[in-house]
């Protein structure tokens, strides 16, 4: 038995049936987001390892234990991205696109953690982030649900995700609310599980999103952060909630929702599903004002969401009926040495005309009837015959090959203009 090199646990291959799945929603993506008027940004997925330990912060699971880190043969420390924003705003910051200036920016690839692999949890896994910056009020929180709310309905899951949102107030509101909060922890240390007590010396607001069910009561019973927004605060959430009543965009108040890194502010908002598992988080985000000062930048306004794309095509293929696009429109069969230098020269000529169709042409000889069932095979929707008796009369056979063409169950002969003209009918742009 041969000893095939297997892909690294974690990381998988996308096959072809299963590309057009994520071609179709790539796509969903970028029209969605070009209908609000968002630029595609591209960064790379090797940064310099200090970059994510100013944004994310040093004392933080995904610096402490997830990260992709090496040193390169000129000894500088490089990670694998774990995230986006932080190469988005390294990118903005480098090139001065921030100097006075709004940005509505989108990104789209994969990012690297070292998690222990289950469905919906990867060590590669694809992401698409959206980062705008320069706009402090309440309605670019609102669009970016708004985004979001649309992406859902074009794919049809918009019933499978529910929309929870909280505000976590300034850093100095939030401060005030920590201390408090470690305080109350302390009186209840011998309910807390160990990643809380691990958390409540690093990150105790995370505790408030523990999955734990045993920490539910003691979880419970916390201040509530909503106590200590002060009216500036206060007033940014109720204009983000107001823009979400008006346009009839449900949502649900969840005091206890947290965003797990220290640069969050004010509005914070989940895509949520139950549809999988324990992966249930399709969508997170939220405002993160402080981070463009903390990276070196002039103070300013950001806020951004990040997609779990293999969880957003999980909901996506569960529907009935996916309106995938084929991968092949027409299969080109050539049988007969002048059948198939004609049908080559043909080939390119219909791509010319019509580069909207998908042609498929058959290479590698072999009978009719081999390459009709490689036609079938290919999921075309028509054979397209060309053997040396059809050359000899300058014509080409069209013949259907799908059960939606029962209107057109019979092979029609035809002439090259006339078989062009024919598929730019069906298939060019209209």
């Amino acid at each position: 038995m041969a000893n095939h090199i297997q892909a690294i646990r974690g990381m998988h291959d996308v096959l072809p049936d299963q590309a057009p799945l994520w071609q179709y929603a790539e796509q969903v993506i970028r029209e969605v987001l070009g209908a609000y008027g968002y630029n595609e940004i591209r960064t790379p997925i090797v940064e310099k390892t200090e970059l994510f330990k100013r944004s994310i912060g040093e004392v933080t699971d995904i610096v402490e234990k997830e990260m992709y880190t090496f040193d390169d043969r000129n000894g500088d420390s490089l990670t694998l991205r774990p995230e986006g924003t932080a190469g988005c705003l390294r990118a903005c910051l480098e090139h001065g696109l921030l100097a006075n200036q709004a940005h509505r920016l989108w990104y789209y690839g994969p990012m690297y953690r070292h998690e222990r692999p289950q469905k919906g949890r990867y060590r590669q896994f694809y992401q698409l982030g959206v980062e705008t910056y320069g706009m402090a009020g309440p309605d670019i929180d609102a669009e970016l649900i708004l985004i979001m709310h649309r992406l859902w309905q074009r794919l049809g899951i918009r019933e499978k995700i529910r929309l929870e949102i909280n505000s976590l107030g300034t850093i100095a509101e939030r401060t005030a609310y920590r201390e408090s909060l470690v305080g109350y922890f302390k009186t209840h240390l011998d309910q807390l599980d160990a990643d809380s007590l691990r958390r409540l010396e690093t990150n105790p607001l995370r505790i408030l999103d523990t999955k734990n069910p045993a920490m539910k009561a003691v979880v419970s019973g916390a201040p509530a952060l909503m106590d200590y927004l002060g009216e500036a605060s206060r007033a940014h959430f109720d204009g983000f909630r107001q823009i979400l009543d008006d346009l009839g965009v449900a949502y649900e108040i969840n005091m206890r929702l947290v965003r797990g890194l220290d640069y969050y502010c004010n509005t914070v908002f989940e895509w949520v599903t139950d549809e999988l598992g324990s992966q249930g988080t399709v969508c997170a985000g939220g405002r993160y004002d402080g981070l463009i000062e903390q990276l070196g930048g002039k103070a300013s306004h950001a806020v951004g969401f990040a997609m779990g794309i293999e969880r957003v095509l999980a909901l996506v293929e569960s529907l009935a009926d996916v309106p995938v696009s084929r991968t092949v429109d027409a299969y080109l069969i050539r049988v007969g040495e002048r059948a198939e230098r004609v049908g080559m020269r043909f080939a390119e000529s219909l791509r010319s005309e019509v580069p909207e169709l998908k042609l498929q042409v058959h290479c590698g000889g072999g009978s009719f009837k081999n390459q009709f069932k490689k036609a079938d095979k290919s999921g075309a929707e028509f054979a397209v015959i060309l053997g040396d008796d059809e050359v000899s009369r300058g014509e080409i056979a069209v013949k259907p090959l799908r059960l939606e063409n029962v209107a057109e169950t019979s092979q029609a002969s035809m002439s090259e203009r006339q078989a062009v003209d024919f598929f730019r009918q069906r298939y060019g742009k209209k």
